[in-house]
């Protein structure tokens, strides 16, 4: 039996004993060998990586279809089991724990209602949900021109919009909460 290799008999070269560098921890020289190009002389040519190549249009697709697919699916539901019927859907913690309607209120009615059509219903429901499918629509719309065209889609939020988004739901929050502001209590 014969014994096991070893690193000498693998490489034809006896084992390298640790430098002095490394023994005492200062760094050691580059050698061409460790840094390909970083060493060769300034007007040498440097390899181009190749462009990259577009991706197809299905792979593209992809990402914004199945969002799309996903979001249909979910408004399907809702217009098929009405959240008017007690049972279905569970009740807002918020309403139920504090009796107050919290931005999300009457958001599957609102659903409901856009899916069969009835625009005033959906308003009457939660009008910043209905404000909320047509941004969707816009933003989904883009995304699949820039997929088509293959210009790649960034989406960035500045925190002035993110600041100001909340300020939109907390007055929203608070108005359909009080007594004049009932028209946009669900």
């Amino acid at each position: 039996m014969d014994p096991q290799p070893t690193a000498e008999a693998e490489t034809d070269e006896p084992l390298a004993r640790p430098s002095e560098s490394a023994r005492t921890g200062a760094p050691r020289p580059l050698a061409p060998q460790d840094a390909p190009g970083l060493l060769a002389p300034p007007d040498a040519p440097r390899p181009v990586a190749p462009p990259d190549a577009p991706r197809p249009l299905a792979r593209r697709l992809l990402a914004p279809v199945a969002t799309l697919a996903g979001v249909a699916a979910a408004f399907a539901y809702v217009g098929a089991v009405d959240p008017n019927e007690p049972g279905h859907y569970p009740v807002c913690p918020m309403l139920r724990f504090a009796g107050v309607f919290c931005p999300g209120c009457g958001g599957l009615r609102s659903a409901h209602a856009f899916v069969h059509g009835d625009l005033p219903a959906a308003l009457g429901a939660n009008a910043l949900a209905v404000v909320g499918y047509g941004v969707f629509a816009a933003v989904m719309a883009l995304w699949l021109v820039r997929v088509i065209r293959g210009v790649p889609m960034r989406l960035t939020v500045s925190p002035v919009w993110w600041w100001g988004i909340g300020a939109v739901l907390a007055l929203f929050t608070l108005v359909r909460n009080l007594p004049f502001g009932s028209a946009l209590a669900p």
